[in-house]
């Protein structure tokens, strides 16, 4: 076996952010964690198109036509409250029917936290596109599609138990095929720039590591104390079967029987 395979020393079911990774994801994280603080700022109250966005597409309601136009409809849809509820309701009743609670909790938890904080971003950077009520960064659907596969992803390379270089390749592999998915079709549809998109991924990317650690901190902190009071009810019982038969015979034994008579 080689080096990069290791056991995950948990209890409670497998760990929804494996140990091998955090090493790599840690960094990966803050890396995520300041390019949406960096992009942020450069576009924070813009309402137009920065050079970046130029280079890429200038995003119109009608820059896609069908078939095409139909696909990104169709993913939108997926980020929006309805779709995105169907969505994460099938993945969790998934992982539940595969006995994996953790990475049920991390598909909610991830998911949640990552839509919460690109709206807050939203609200806190205040560029807009298409008139002042529409706020654009981050990407809100690139944020949580991206975070659903990471929460899919995760999991799923401990299950495998993939080393940390290929775990890590899986993870960000399915981070970016996500993210790009959900950010051409929003593109596409003229909903966001594409650094809005850029920083939606990164949202994902930065918040999802986190919300793993703390879903197995909080896995296995119930599960420690459920084992001591398992240990103690099973150290109770061992020194009632002690005391009990030694108690009894006491009780039981007729005043005189076993004693010497002195005469």
């Amino acid at each position: 076996m080689s080096s990069e395979r290791r056991q995950e020393p948990v209890r409670g079911g497998a760990a929804a952010s494996p140990p091998a990774l955090r090493g790599w994801l840690g960094p990966v994280a803050g890396l995520a964690g300041l390019s949406v603080v960096v992009l942020g700022g450069l576009y924070a109250g813009g309402g137009e198109p920065g050079g970046v966005d130029r280079w890429i597409s200038s995003p119109t309601a009608d820059s896609v036509r069908p078939p095409w136009r139909h696909l990104a409809l169709a993913l939108d849809f997926l980020g929006e409250p309805v779709g995105s509820v169907l969505l994460v309701a099938a993945v969790v009743a998934g992982c539940l029917l595969l006995r994996r609670p953790r990475a049920a909790a991390l598909v909610v938890a991830g998911a949640g936290v990552s839509v919460v904080v690109a709206t807050l971003l939203k609200h806190l950077v205040g560029r807009t596109i298409h008139g002042d009520g529409n706020l654009s960064y981050p990407s809100g659907h690139t944020a949580f599609a991206t975070a659903l596969a990471l929460a899919v992803a995760l999991p799923a390379a401990g299950r495998l138990g993939l080393g940390r270089t290929a775990g890590t390749a899986l993870v960000l592999g399915a981070a970016l095929v996500a993210g790009a998915a959900m950010g051409w079709a929003q593109v596409a549809l003229g909903a966001h720039y594409p650094t809005d998109a850029l920083g939606g991924w990164c949202t994902a990317l930065a918040v999802v590591p986190a919300t793993a650690w703390l879903v197995d901190r909080a896995a296995d902190r119930a599960a420690g104390r459920v084992a001591d009071r398992g240990s103690g009810q099973a150290a109770d019982r061992a020194a009632a079967g002690r005391a009990g038969p030694a108690d009894g015979r006491q009780e039981g034994r007729p005043k005189g029987v076993g004693r010497r008579e002195r005469h």
